[in-house]
């Protein structure tokens, strides 16, 4: 009974302590948690491979949806062939992994879904339904809308970024605001509303796992797109009984017997930890992982 415990339990709190690292690496200029001032170093013209704002005082690298739009609404418009090839790149080789290993805001709903709470269980077809928003804002928000939407001078707002990403509000204007009094005169509408709907997002994570993730993320969406297509990938061998486990153990609403490789699987692998016959393997590329198993 105890060694079964320790080998279904050990990895998955393996996997929030490589998200803390993931954390503590996306954000190691922690002088600027100090100061209250941006890193503007050249570790800043590369993009991290997940949410993660420019505008963090922590934060060493670019946010790939942020470089996007800041690329798309620039005077002169330009469409960002590096960020947009990178996150190709990222998605085809990993997908989702990225979501489920190294996303710090991801890492944050992890811990609040945690608080014990009645949870909130959304009916399969309404899930599915608000999972499209995600690709909405992809396409929508923050590809065609600076796109269109631009002023006399020719330039437009990151709008995901300044209207919606509630990890920008926790991990860069927060902070920002608290570090430098000067900025607290400038609190207006628009940081009270991204305050609000950050911490609507959060309470939400509670009861509903990854909330943000399952329907509002548009660089999980773009991952999902290549999740299908990608290298690391889940595959489900003629050991599988039918017993359903799997798809009782997804948080994300996901039957992995069916559907190992669905858009929406964030690749947190509790299920391979779940399933009593091994039949869920993980692999990169064709060939299965040598897992051991116990039996």
């Amino acid at each position: 009974m105890d060694r079964k415990k320790t080998t279904t339990k050990m990895p998955r709190n393996r996997r929030h302590l490589i998200q803390l690292l993931g954390v503590a690496v996306f954000n190691g200029n922690f002088k600027g948690f100090i100061s209250g001032e941006i890193y503007r170093g050249k570790l800043k013209s590369f993009c991290v491979p997940v949410l993660n704002c420019y505008s963090c005082p922590g934060s060493l690298g670019a946010c790939p949806i942020g470089g996007l739009q800041a690329v798309a609404g620039s005077a002169k418009f330009n469409f960002s062939f590096y960020v947009f090839g990178l996150i190709a790149l990222f998605g085809i080789l990993l997908g989702r992994f990225f979501c489920g290993y190294l996303c710090p805001f991801g890492l944050l709903q992890d811990l609040l879904h945690k608080i014990p709470t009645p949870k909130i269980k959304v009916p399969a077809k309404l899930n599915r339904a608000l999972s499209f928003i995600k690709y909405v804002m992809l396409v929508g928000v923050v590809i065609l809308l600076p796109i269109v939407a631009r002023n006399s001078l020719g330039m437009s707002d990151p709008y995901f970024c300044k209207y919606v990403c509630p990890a920008g509000t926790i991990g860069g204007g927060i902070p920002l605001v608290i570090l430098n009094p000067s900025l607290r005169h400038t609190i207006g509408a628009l940081f009270s509303w991204k305050v609000a709907l950050a911490l609507t997002i959060l309470t939400l994570s509670i009861f509903l796992y990854r909330v943000f993730c399952r329907y509002l993320c548009p660089l999980g969406a773009f991952y999902g797109i290549l999740q299908p297509v990608s290298f690391y990938r889940f595959k489900i061998s003629n050991k599988c009984s039918g017993c359903g486990r799997c798809a009782r153990v997804c948080k994300m609403g996901i039957d992995p017997a069916k559907t190992p490789n669905s858009p929406e699987c964030i690749r947190c692998r509790d299920c391979i930890h779940e399933c009593p016959t091994g039949a869920i393997k993980s692999c990169f590329g064709f060939k299965p992982s040598k897992e051991k198993t116990e039996k």
